[in-house]
């Protein structure tokens, strides 16, 4: 098990395993690393089921996934986490996805943090999700591929603001852009930035 230091959760060694299943305190939990890729997300769902199949399939494409079951259990550990994305359902028991989108983007620590709604979100919902802030919506039930290509949008954006913050600080520091993400929705699933498509709620 890794220590658990009162600061920032440290990264497991690159290649290491150091999955568990969530424990009665609430405490996030690592799940498998793949080696030599910095990328963390916390994924935050109420159900087990849909929080294992978006880890998996976020690690089969390179990034490390940390795992919340509720909106209260995400503002408890996303400031040790320090994510690089976040993955949020709708519906979920105590503090539901939206609200606790907002919460993020009113906490100065979290509100650069690119924020994705996966769930099947009604015209309202989208709007409030807009409105608190969301960045993208992607439709359950969704396409794997569709989910990588809209967590590597918000990772990549998230880098490329971290590096313009940087070069307004040290104008002689400059980097590469980071690779175009491929359009289109393959599947059943349906992603969405600026133009969402929200489905009938089903949870």
């Amino acid at each position: 098990m890794l220590p658990r230091a009162p600061g920032v959760l440290p990264r497991p060694p690159e290649g290491s395993e150091v999955g568990k299943s969530r424990t009665p305190s609430g405490r996030a939990t690592y799940s498998r690393v793949v080696s030599g890729v910095p990328r963390r997300v916390l994924v935050v769902d109420d159900n087990r089921v849909i929080r294992q199949l978006i880890r998996v399939n976020l690690e089969l494409e390179g990034f490390e996934v940390v795992t919340a079951a509720d909106g209260v259990e995400c503002l408890d550990v996303v400031h040790r986490v320090q994510p690089d994305a976040i993955t949020l359902d709708v519906v979920m028991p105590r503090l539901d996805g939206l609200r606790t989108a907002a919460r993020l983007r009113a906490d100065a620590r979290t509100r650069h943090l690119p924020l994705a709604i996966i769930s099947a979100c009604t015209p309202y919902e989208v709007e409030t999700g807009v409105a608190a802030g969301v960045d993208a919506f992607l439709a359950k039930p969704f396409e794997p591929a569709e989910l990588v290509r809209v967590v590597r949008r918000l990772t990549q954006r998230d880098q490329r603001e971290q590096r313009e913050q940087r070069e307004k600080r040290d104008p002689g520091e400059r980097g590469e852009e980071p690779p175009s993400v491929e359009g289109g929705t393959p599947g059943g699933g349906r992603a969405a930035g600026l133009d969402p498509a929200p489905r009938p709620a089903h949870g």
